[in-house]
């Protein structure tokens, strides 16, 4: 996988490149064998690769050797090393949380008092528009000068455009065409409508990358961190107003906002619990805890080959290049065996 796969997701953990590659080596490596070997070995050099190990060492991947100095330290077996980090993101997150209720009211707050002393809007950067044609027209404009990234968290309610209540479609793929990087955090109400989710898929095969969070705070649209619309509660109301806010004080606070909705969303399609079987969940628990395919063949009572070729559909399916990679996609999918 590129940047955009496994490196990313490896790279949300809090890690980098050199502590993936230092991470895997570990697992294979001779308790004896040296930083300088392990640094030739992968072709680093052994600063980067006494740097990777500390920050292992900060996320408890590793636990120092026992007995000679200067050992490697061992590496955590990859399902305990996952899920302890998950549990520490997971009590981030709730933190988090609480930061951002916090920061959802000092928006509403801002922007109310903004919008009820706006006289002049070139010199506060807080400009209204109202009626929907005029909104519609404006969150276009934004889309086609968007030169780098579009940010954008879409809630009910909408402006129905079919009787079912669909909102009208926004062409978010557009910007991406043009390699400009484009966020949607969608709020998982809005799946309910019919074809919603399927849209949303076509979305994510042309490139937006798209999440699905709850009660997301509000609804905005930011292009390239220096304007952000904020759409009106009811788009179906003709007499809505929008605001477009190029001012620095409202704009640090809403993009942080999206931020913080975006790390706390989930990919979407990540999570598919429906598409893993009893026997492929323990099957990738023992892979996890780094287990031999000759062991894995013995408590499953099968032949080793059947379980390299288990091992393999399973590394497809996950889109993995190493057995790690597997480890690490099946318990951020929540496939592993608690």
């Amino acid at each position: 996988m590129g940047l955009t796969g496994w490196d990313t997701q490896w790279q949300a953990l809090g890690l980098g490149a050199d502590e993936l590659r230092v991470y895997e080596a570990l697992l294979d490596v001779p308790e004896h064998a040296s930083r300088t070997a392990l640094a030739q070995s992968l072709g680093l050099t052994v600063r980067r690769v006494t740097h990777a190990l500390d920050h292992l060492a900060e996320h408890h991947f590793t636990h120092p050797a026992r007995g000679t100095a200067g050992l490697l330290p061992a590496a955590v077996a990859p399902s305990t090393a996952l899920r302890n980090l998950i549990h520490l993101r997971q009590a981030e997150l709730l933190h988090k949380s609480a930061e951002l209720e916090e920061l959802t009211g000092s928006v509403d707050r801002i922007a109310a008092q903004l919008l009820s002393s706006v006289n002049t809007p070139r010199a506060t950067g807080i400009e209204t528009i109202r009626g929907g044609a005029a909104i519609a027209a404006r969150v276009a404009s934004l889309l086609v000068s968007a030169s780098e990234e579009v940010a954008l968290l879409d809630r009910p309610p909408y402006a129905a455009s079919q009787p079912d209540g669909m909102p009208a479609p926004l062409d978010v793929a557009e910007p991406v065409r043009r390699g400009v990087r484009v966020r949607v955090a969608v709020d998982r109400e809005g799946l309910s409508f019919q074809g919603r989710a399927r849209g949303l898929g076509d979305l994510a095969l042309q490139g937006v990358q798209i999440r699905v969070g709850t009660d997301l705070p509000t609804k905005l649209i930011t292009v390239d961190r220096r304007v952000t619309l904020l759409p009106p509660t009811d788009a179906a109301d003709p007499t809505a107003s929008a605001l477009v806010v190029t001012d620095s004080l409202l704009s640090n606070a809403l993009v942080p906002l999206f931020e913080a909705v975006w790390e706390r969303a989930v990919p979407i399609g990540s999570v598919t619990h429906d598409r893993i079987t009893d026997e492929d969940r323990e099957l990738l628990t023992m892979l996890a805890s780094g287990l031999k395919d000759e062991s894995m063949a013995r408590r499953l009572d099968i032949h080793v080959h059947t379980v390299r070729r288990r091992i393999t559909r399973l590394m497809q399916a996950l889109n993995a290049e190493t057995r790690f990679q597997a480890g690490v996609q099946a318990a951020l999918r929540g496939w592993l065996t608690v």
